[in-house]
């Protein structure tokens, strides 16, 4: 899509703190971090979101949703991270095209959750 900007990204339209790049996905820092570490997995291809995910896009789901455990470790968050995929506007969803947050790192983060 010519107007979105995550697709600007990962042709290299517009920079970001890219933390991993390969043929399918590009990770980079968020611009407005809500924790020490927070960054995003997104896919070269445009998806919508991923309430609009094919079958056929599962391998490139699994390799994002793999991607984050190795990020997280390699951005120092050995105790732990938390994985987000806002879905659509009543999800939280503000740009139109898949995204994974990870988040992570020493609290005082805030928690919205607890177990």
């Amino acid at each position: 899509m010519s107007d979105c900007i995550f697709c600007k990204i990962a042709a290299g339209e517009i920079p970001s703190s890219k933390i991993y790049e390969d043929d399918d996905v590009v990770a980079f820092r968020d611009i407005h971090p809500q924790a020490p570490v927070h960054f995003l997995i997104i896919p070269k291809k445009h998806i919508t979101s991923l309430a609009t995910a094919e079958a056929a896009d599962e391998p490139l789901l699994g390799k994002m949703l793999g991607l984050t455990r190795t990020l997280a470790l390699q951005e120092g968050c050995a105790n732990g991270f938390r994985v987000i995929i806002n879905t659509g506007r009543d999800g939280g969803q503000e740009v139109p095209h898949l995204h994974v947050h990870v988040l992570g790192g020493p609290r005082p983060w805030k928690r919205t959750t607890e177990f």
